[in-house]
Parts: C-alpha cells; sequence; structure tokens
C-alpha cells in the first residue's frame, strides 16, 4: 500500500533532492505534498523528470493523513513543526540537529543501525545525522564489527552546499569577482572568511572547549550511532568545492587488520564502493562523487606509527548519502519493517 509523505523544507538545496530521490528510487506514493514556509508558497518545485508540484505553507499545513515527513527546514523549525506533526500521526524524519541527541529519538543510518528505528515509536520523530557523521560511520563500521574501532582521528574537507544554496551562492560570487577584480569582500556573508581560493578550519560555531559545534556533532553522534566507547577527534574544514564532502580518518583497532583485510571488508559492506589503486587516478575526489549514491573509499593503507593503525579516505555527495538519500532509504526502511507495508 502507497503512502501520503510530505516534504518539509522542499525548497531547499536538501528538499529538492529528497523530492528527486523519491522519484528515482520509484518510492510508491499515494500523494506527495511539497511543504515549505509562507514565502514560498505557490512556488513550483520538480517531482522527477516530469511531474511538478505547487509548494504548501508550513504555518498552517494540515499533516492528519499523513504518514511520512521528510523533513529539512532547520533546526527551529523543526523544534516548532516536527512534534506538531508527529501529533497528527505522521512519522517524521528530520535533518536537523534538534532532535539528534534526544535519547527518545533515533539517530539512524540503515547500513549501520537499522535496528535503532525501533525506537521511532517514542516521539514518531527520526533524526538523520549530520553529513559529515553519515559517510564516517557507513566507512567504520565493517571495520568496528571485525577489528574494534578505539579511536578515530578525522579531518574534512566539505563542500559549500553544506552550507545551503546561500554557501554555494557565495562560492560562485567570490569566485568570479576575483577574475573581474572586484572588491574582495563584496559577497561576503554566509562564511566567516573569503570561501574562493582559501580553505576555512570552522564550521558552525564555537564552543567552550575550542571545538566548533560541527566537530562536536561528529563525536557524539559517533558515539550514538556505533558505539559510545569509540573516542574521536575530529577537525572540519570548509573547502571551495560544490558538491561533495571528504575525510580524511585515521583509526587505532582494538586487533590487527591489514589493508588488504580491510579493502575486502569495505567492498562487501552495503553503500559502500571501494576505489583504491596506488597509482594517478585510482582513488575518487569530491567533484566525482557529485550525483553518486555511494560512499567511496579510497587510500585504504596501514598506519605503522600506532598499534593496530589505518587510514582512510572517504568521499560522498554530501546532499545524497549525506542528508537527502539517508531520508528515504530510513523512509524506505520505516515502511517495510515498521508499518507493516511497502512503499
Amino acid at each position: 500500500m502507497s503512502k501520503k509523505y510530505a516534504v518539509v523544507g522542499a525548497t531547499g538545496n536538501v528538499g529538492r533532492e529528497i523530492l528527486q530521490i523519491l522519484s528515482e528510487r520509484g518510492v510508491a506514493a499515494k500523494a506527495v505534498a511539497a511543504v515549505a514556509s509562507s514565502r514560498s508558497t505557490g512556488m513550483e518545485v520538480s517531482y522527477g523528470e516530469e511531474d511538478v508540484l505547487k509548494v504548501d505553507a508550513l504555518d498552517d499545513f494540515d499533516f492528519s493523513g499523513v504518514d511520512m515527513v521528510l523533513s529539512s527546514p532547520g533546526a527551529k523549525v523543526s523544534a516548532e513543526f516536527a512534534p506538531r506533526a508527529a501529533a497528527a500521526g505522521a512519522v517524521v524524519i528530520d535533518n536537523s540537529s534538534h532532535f539528534r541527541m534526544d535519547p527518545d529519538v533515533p539517530l539512524v543510518v540503515p547500513e549501520v543501525n537499522p535496528d535503532a528505528l525501533a525506537g521511532y515509536r517514542k516521539k514518531n520523530i527520526i533524526s538523520n545525522p549530520n553529513c559529515s557523521t553519515i559517510q564516517m560511520v557507513v566507512a567504520l563500521k565493517p571495520l568496528h564489527d571485525t577489528a574494534g574501532i578505539k579511536r578515530v582521528i578525522v579531518s574534512t574537507y566539505q563542500s559549500v552546499s553544506g552550507a545551503g544554496k546561500s554557501g554555494m551562492d557565495e562560492l560562485f560570487n567570490q569566485t568570479r569577482g576575483v577574475y573581474m577584480n572586484e572588491p574582495e569582500h563584496k559577497f561576503q556573508e554566509t562564511f566567516q572568511k573569503k570561501i574562493a581560493f582559501n580553505v576555512i578550519p570552522h564550521i558552525d560555531v564555537f564552543m567552550e572547549d575550542g571545538a566548533t559545534k560541527e566537530e562536536w556533532k561528529m563525536v557524539v553522534e559517533t558515539k550514538k550511532i556505533l558505539d559510545p566507547k569509540i573516542k574521536v577527534h575530529a577537525t572540519c574544514v570548509r573547502v571551495p568545492v560544490f558538491i561533495g564532502h571528504a575525510e580524511a580518518i585515521n583509526l587505532e583497532l582494538e586487533k590487527p587488520l591489514t589493508a588488504e583485510e580491510a579493502r575486502v571488508l569495505l567492498r562487501d559492506a552495503p553503500g559502500v564502493a571501494v576505489v583504491d589503486h596506488r597509482q594517478d587516478e585510482g582513488y575518487v575526489t569530491p567533484s566525482e562523487c557529485a550525483g553518486e549514491d555511494p560512499v567511496y573509499v579510497s587510500r585504504i593503507r596501514e598506519d605503522a606509527t600506532i598499534e593496530n593503525g589505518l587510514s582512510l579516505w572517504v568521499v560522498a555527495d554530501n546532499l545524497r548519502k549525506g542528508a537527502a538519500l539517508n531520508t528515504v532509504q530510513i523512509a524506505e526502511s520505516l515502511a517495510t519493517e515498521y508499518l507493516g507495508t511497502s512503499t
């Protein structure tokens, strides 16, 4: 039996991607509503290659009769509307950070902790993890299951699309401005410093211990999803790339694991594609993963400086697996395993 979906934040980067992926994957839908803020009411958004949906206003949208809400409107908006939608009987799959660390809200990556979905009944809300966390835990899951991960050191190289359309526009306008000899700060609104031809080691706000909130998210979310005993230290960096996050990950394992053994485990892991050839072009970069579903793993090698050390290069499309695709996968699993019907 098909279901009724509402996509909240439908005019944003992730919302539009959710609508595209719902169509691409052939999710059977009785109806799909595109919902956004009142200023977007009446706008049209694409649903697949041919269909167009008119946007409804979130403020007065009636969620009764909606089976699942696929949501990406931002934390403040989610905090206000998600409980209202859940009270009306819909299950909310939320991309914002607001509910992620709520002990009564599952934080789910279907390839990693699908059993956590059972906890959705407590509040009718499921959280989608941070984009950088998602791709990391997909790659770490098979290694942790086999050799046990003690410690993770991760440095991220995160694209501007993680900051929304405004971030993408800022990179485009600043890059053009360099060649047009325009003032350096003319287009600087979204990022703390110039992003064109630069990298910025600052994503989200700073916390008391010197970490940024983006780095904190990677720590606490990895513990909640994968294992609370894992120690994580993250440095998150914004880079002048439009789509696709990359991560350099160094692991300290409990048991020995060779690079070749890791390759075999990762090749067999759901959601992972291994491209690891020790030659020119034998690895994946962010521009190559844009529009793709897998989490790509390259540069798998042993680290001789620590006992049971291993290093990886992990790349994924942050708008797809890092957000929209993971949301749709959660919806598919929820419908099949817990709502008693298939999508």
